[in-house]
């Protein structure tokens, strides 16, 4: 498969794309169960959340979306009257930029603040480049092997792994975008592999092998739009939806007991 070893889960509800309410919460829901078979959080234990990305670009603001509507406590947790802190575990945040914002490798970053505060856990959220049109915005990846950003689209950078930061890293993406070459393949395979309702009376398949097929992409996309890739026209209201539904997820899974209660009387 092309992919590091390790616990690979997706969570997937078309219904995100649909602006549904009720879907989101149900998905942020299963999000913060689904992150709890990654690693078992002890009460004191910290937690850095990384949320990777351009906030000036609007499909690759997802990361520094989703940190903006954290509940961050790692600066008031030896403040927290000790009957809630048992729910409300020390969380700091960070959205770091780009290469191209910052003069600084993201991963060079990130290492540096775990060294100096020792998180037991690093999450990091990132956009995706989708290798299917079907999963776009509608996917919510998952995995322990960590993330290197950029490279959806060709940008290898500095990883962001355990092996990297020597601590725990759980990794969330989500697609946002897709490859004109993925969008040209998807059209390509309906065209010569129809399915037997769509094909006229008296008509056979007709079939390219992928060497076929690639060279005729090739033709067709060079030399432009090879790494051409594109987003949907409402990926500002999509970014929007998809950050309030991980933050939500994240904010159940980093403090499970606090409640709506508790906040407004020790932290409001």
């Amino acid at each position: 498969m092309g992919k590091l070893p390790g616990l690979y889960i997706t969570i997937e509800s078309p219904a995100l794309r649909q602006r549904n309410k009720d879907a989101q919460q149900k998905v942020a829901e299963i999000l913060a169960g689904e992150l709890a078979k990654f690693v078992k959080l002890g009460e004191n234990d910290s937690v850095f959340v990384v949320g990777l990305g351009n906030w000036q670009a609007t499909p690759d603001a997802l990361g520094p979306k989703v940190v903006e509507q954290l509940m961050v406590t790692r600066h008031l947790y030896n403040m927290v009257p000790p009957e809630v802190r048992g729910g409300l575990r020390p969380v700091s945040a960070l959205a770091p930029g780009v290469l191209g914002l910052t003069g600084i490798e993201t991963g060079e970053i990130v290492q540096g603040i775990v060294d100096k505060t020792k998180p037991k856990l690093v999450i990091a959220i990132d956009a995706l480049a989708s290798r299917s049109t079907g999963r776009l915005a509608s996917t919510i990846q998952l995995s322990d092997s960590g993330i290197k950003p950029g490279s959806g689209v060709g940008n290898h950078r500095f990883g962001i792994t355990k092996e990297s930061l020597g601590c725990d890293v759980i990794a969330i993406g989500v697609p946002t975008v897709v490859g004109a070459l993925t969008i040209a393949s998807e059209a390509m395979d309906a065209i010569t592999r129809p399915t037997p309702k769509q094909m006229p009376p008296g008509t056979g398949s007709m079939s390219l092998n992928e060497q076929q097929k690639k060279t005729v992409l090739n033709r067709l996309l060079s030399p432009f739009m090879g790494r051409l890739v594109v987003t949907p026209k409402e990926i500002d209201d999509l970014i929007d939806d998809l950050s309030t539904t991980l933050a939500s997820g994240l904010n159940a899974f980093l403090h499970p007991n606090l409640n709506l209660d508790n906040v407004l009387k020790y932290l409001g």
